[in-house]
């Protein structure tokens, strides 16, 4: 069952790269959402449109040469203004759950599966003891279906689906009240894709946390989130129930309606062009260039001092409040 309180609150989100030559490039421009415990909000989007970069953000390892700006709201702490000793100490693995992108390039290749999830009880709980560190490392392997019997193998020895499996139990072991999961479906063929969203599901249904997954595959996204936030260009351009979004009434925005065509099983219609540099984006709406409805009106959205679209006719009103 959802709580209605918002685990994770983010308003007005965003990240500029400072490039050479004192160039700004804008990686996320203005992101407002919500995501509450027994939830999944699903952020999808093509290769490159800011999505990762948001996770970044919010994990507090952005790179050196960028600045986020706006709020993220986790419980009572705004993640954007907490130094790196709270992000190490206090957010990462307690807080904030993370299940990488290519969990077996994150794994320690010289330590089996077991002393890793063990370090982790250790670090991230009160739990002492070598036969208790034991207990709570095989317990945290059945949570994410982990086979225990694999424990005791090192990374190299895991098939893809169980290197994935291995990463979620490590995000468990903290407990977090949000979970967030970076294309945690690449490289795994459909079968594992179904079973990680499910097991993913069944943890989130538990009303124990939130999940943010960030991904660019729709059939998973489909088949767990409950909203759907859609990213082109750094911004959010759509917000809705997923349940509409991959229904009969469909997405509303544009370019959200394109991704849902481009897939094998719709009508397999690619969008025609290419997605816009983000250090070159074009006046107005980022999607009007490759949008067979736009009008002169596209190209005279309000924007910021810098340049950057600032108006998002999809996103609900209450958040920006």
């Amino acid at each position: 069952m959802t709580d209605p309180t918002p685990v994770l609150s983010v308003r007005g989100l965003s990240v500029r790269f400072l490039m050479p030559g004192g160039r700004r490039v804008a990686a996320v421009t203005d992101a407002y959402f919500d995501v509450a415990a027994g939830e999944c909000l699903a952020l999808i989007g093509e290769s490159g449109c800011g999505k990762s970069v948001l996770a970044s953000a919010l994990l507090g390892l952005l790179p050196a040469n960028a600045q986020g700006a706006g709020e993220a709201r986790l419980g009572d702490l705004d993640l954007l203004a907490a130094d790196e000793r709270t992000m190490a100490r206090t957010v990462r693995g307690r807080l904030i759950g993370l299940i990488p992108q290519s969990p077996a390039a994150h794994l320690t290749p010289v330590r089996t599966v077991r002393s890793q999830l063990e370090e982790a009880v250790k670090a991230l709980t009160d739990i002492r003891g070598r036969a208790a560190l034991r207990s709570a490392a095989e317990a945290a392997a059945d949570r994410a279906a982990f086979p225990v019997g694999h424990l005791d193998r090192h990374p190299h020895e895991l098939s893809g689906g169980l290197a994935q499996r291995a990463a979620t139990a490590l995000a468990l072991v903290g407990d977090a009240p949000l979970l967030l999961a970076d294309e945690p479906t690449t490289g795994l063929d459909r079968d594992l894709v179904d079973h990680t969203v499910d097991e993913l599901r069944r943890h989130v249904d538990t009303g124990r946390c939130a999940l943010l997954m960030i991904t660019h595959d729709l059939a998973a996204a489909e088949r767990i989130a409950d909203r759907v936030a859609v990213m082109y260009a750094g911004q959010i351009v759509e917000l809705t129930d997923a349940t509409a979004f991959f229904g009969t009434s469909g997405p509303r925005h544009p370019y959200s309606r394109g991704l849902l065509q481009a897939l094998p099983d719709r009508a397999f219609a690619p969008i025609p062009g290419m997605p816009p540099e983000l250090g070159d984006l074009p006046e107005g709406c980022a999607f009007a260039p490759r949008c067979e409805r736009a009008t002169a009106a596209c190209t005279a959205l309000p924007q910021s001092a810098d340049g950057i679209v600032c108006h998002h006719p999809h996103v609900p009103e209450d958040l920006r409040a």
